[in-house]
Formats: structure tokens, C-alpha cells, sequence
């Protein structure tokens, strides 16, 4: 087998896609399973509602908050708290939810969370915390697929949900592959 080579990396809005040739399938899969089910990623994990009156039942609510992206950034692995204030009426949307740290919000802040009408109110905190797609798919960064030519060359597609860049995706992956090799070669 020759030596691995990725080429036609390209990048827009989004959405990654390269050719790698010189891999076999087996690594091919292991990569779109990486991205699918072990890079770590922030979601809101934990829901406290202290007040609803919506018409939406608290889990229905909590549920439609975890699945929001959240911006992940490389070097961060604390705990972050995210709070919910909103009286009607208003649509609630995820750009609603404050975080305690900057550095890690809500990667789109156009998506509903419920509707309330005239005096309804939803007070909550949400913490988020890393996770990798293999537990729960919330904590999934990104769809990822490949296709396989007579040539011997695989084209990737990478779409991110918004955590991170596709590319910042795939580098991730490639970390994690890298890391959980060097760890089975100490204990061969």
C-alpha cells in the first residue's frame, strides 16, 4: 500500500471535502466513525427548569436545548453553565441562552426552543459539558460519508453542525486515530 495523500481539500460553508488515496477501507471507516462518534464536543448535558409555564413539558424543553450546538473550542474542557430567562410573549431561541463562559455559545442562535404566549415564562440553567458522539448524539460535531472510485481514491464529505469548522473536524479526528494507535502500540 502506497503512502497516504489527501488532496482537494476544500472548504465552504461548512462542509469539507478532500480525496485521500493510498488508505484502505478499513481506515477510510475508521475515520467517518472518528468524526461521527469520537471527538469530543460540547452539548448542554444538564437541565434545571425552576419555572415553565409554557406549554411545553420541562423534558420536551430540556431535550430541544441539548440538541443546540455549542462552539467547542480546542482547549477547553470546563463545565459551562448556560441560563434561560424569557416572559412572553416571545419566540424563545437558542441565541437566548447566556453562557458563563465567552468562549463557548451557541453556534447558531436562530433555532426555536418553544413558544410562549402573553405572561408565560421558562426560568432554567442548562450545563454543558464535552461528550463524544458515541454516548449520545447530541454531542455529534458533524455528518461525515465517503464514496470509494475504480482509482483507488476515496472523497470524503465532512458537513459540521456548527461546533467547530469541518476542517477543525477532521483535524480533531485525526488526533483522536493518532492517539488511540500510540496507546495500543504501548501495550503491544
Amino acid at each position: 500500500m502506497s503512502k497516504p495523500k489527501m488532496t482537494g481539500m476544500k472548504e465552504e460553508g461548512g462542509t469539507l471535502t478532500f480525496r485521500l488515496k493510498g488508505v484502505s477501507p478499513s481506515f477510510a471507516n475508521a475515520l467517518r466513525r472518528t468524526v461521527l462518534g469520537q471527538v469530543p464536543t460540547y452539548a448542554i448535558d444538564k437541565v434545571t427548569v425552576y419555572e415553565n409555564t409554557s406549554a411545553f413539558f420541562d423534558d420536551y424543553i430540556a431535550n430541544r436545548i441539548g440538541h443546540v450546538p455549542i462552539a467547542t473550542p480546542d482547549k477547553v474542557d470546563d463545565e459551562v453553565l448556560f441560563t434561560l430567562n424569557a416572559e412572553g410573549p416571545v419566540m424563545v431561541t437558542s441565541g437566548m441562552l447566556e453562557s458563563s463562559n465567552p468562549k463557548i455559545v451557541c453556534a447558531n442562535k436562530n433555532i426555536p426552543i418553544v413558544e410562549l404566549g402573553a405572561k408565560q415564562v421558562v426560568r432554567l440553567e442548562g450545563t454543558a459539558r464535552k461528550g463524544i458522539g458515541r454516548t449520545h448524539a447530541k454531542f455529534q460535531p458533524a455528518l461525515a460519508s465517503y464514496s470509494y472510485d475504480e482509482e483507488g481514491e476515496y472523497e470524503f464529505m465532512i458537513e459540521s453542525f456548527g461546533q467547530m469548522k469541518a476542517k477543525d473536524v477532521a483535524k480533531r479526528a485525526l488526533n483522536v486515530l493518532i492517539s488511540e494507535c500510540k496507546e495500543m502500540q504501548k501495550q503491544v
